[in-house]
């Protein structure tokens, strides 16, 4: 590789990812509670008791939104890879899927995190009328608690795609101190999907 071509990529950032690897190994342990908790309370109610609540749970609706979660991270994965070229924005068409930037893969990251988001909140709508609720049964309250908190740190992630691209669009050239703001957020984006995905197989797939 040249001189010109390695000038215009850079490393992932040692310092902040060992950082930004320490507070995710923190938010671990607490996710790691969540499932404690969840699993105790199960063995403490009964198979029969939970396998009547979890029967409310619409498994194929979930499993669609956790589809279009995973898939944020591959949009994500690609933002990444157009930061660290320094590219910040498409080259091309819109059409153009190939010469998109980060702007792009990031906004559609954020769209697709925000419906996942949406389609948390129309499952609880759902559940509620069928008086599943977060007080109606240690179930419901488990439920709510361990998806509520994953959907928070989701929102999180979404701020922090507001951060980066609001920063992006007002900066006059994309700097190193920018594509390593995408990075760390891309950590932080790929944790919270590989937990909902724990999550998931925990709560809507082992019986």
């Amino acid at each position: 590789m040249s001189t010109a071509a390695t000038a215009h990529r850079i490393s992932r950032p040692n310092l902040v990812a060992v950082g930004t690897i320490v507070w995710l190994s923190s938010e671990l342990m607490f996710f790691a509670g969540l499932f404690a908790i969840y699993f105790t309370t199960r063995a403490v109610q009964g198979p029969s008791i939970w396998t009547e609540s979890a029967q409310l749970l619409n498994i194929p609706f979930a499993a669609a939104n956790t589809t279009v979660l995973v898939l944020s991270s591959v949009t994500c994965q690609f933002g990444v890879f157009a930061a660290e070229r320094f590219q910040n924005k498409r080259t091309g068409s819109f059409f153009q899927i190939s010469k998109w930037g980060m702007r792009e893969w990031f906004s559609l990251t954020f769209l697709m995190g925000a419906f996942f988001v949406a389609g948390q909140i129309y499952e609880y709508a759902s559940l509620v009328t069928e008086s599943l609720t977060l007080s109606s049964t240690a179930y419901g309250s488990i439920f709510y608690i361990a998806t509520g908190f994953h959907g928070l740190h989701v929102t999180g992630g979404l701020v922090a795609f507001l951060i980066v691209l609001l920063r992006v669009a007002k900066a006059r050239r994309f700097t190193h101190s920018q594509a390593t703001t995408a990075i760390v957020v891309s950590y932080y984006w790929h944790f919270v999907d590989v937990v909902w995905i724990a999550l998931f197989s925990a709560i809507y797939l082992i019986k």
